[in-house]
């Protein structure tokens, strides 16, 4: 089965790109309402994933104290300093949806790329598991 039908366009997906700052990161990221987000670089290539934890684990990292944790010092820092490069792996659109069952169990997502290595969207957790779930119920007679 091709994965593209099942694709979320990068029209319709929220992502970053690795130039922005923290707290531009950060104030997407919360409008979002997702907790992970796909990182790109200034081609649109897919590079790596940020979530809600790196973010927080980088501002503590650079704070000793929670007095100190401002937005205007999250304007020091670019998302290059947390970006997660092997954590989510990208997919190529010739990917076949047997090999996406293993990355969705770690993932709410897949990445997926072209040939050029550059984001195309993304296959949500969501519907690799549906179509698994069709698959074995269309398998089962009753």
């Amino acid at each position: 089965m091709n994965i593209a039908s099942f694709l979320v366009p990068k029209v319709n997906v929220a992502f970053l790109h690795q130039n922005m700052t923290l707290r531009q990161g950060l104030e997407k990221l919360r409008r979002s309402g997702y907790t992970a987000i796909p990182v790109l670089d200034e081609e649109d290539r897919y590079v790596g994933v940020v979530s809600e934890g790196d973010f927080l684990w980088k501002i503590l990292e650079h704070n000793e104290s929670m007095d100190e944790i401002t937005m205007k010092k999250l304007e020091n820092m670019t998302l290059k300093d947390i970006i997660r490069y092997d954590k989510i792996k990208a997919v190529s659109i010739e990917t076949d949806m047997e090999q996406l069952l293993g990355q969705a169990q770690i993932q709410n997502f897949v990445p997926v790329v072209d040939d050029r290595k550059v984001f195309i969207g993304i296959i949500t957790r969501s519907d690799i598991i549906k179509y698994f779930v069709k698959k074995q119920l269309e398998g089962v007679k009753l």
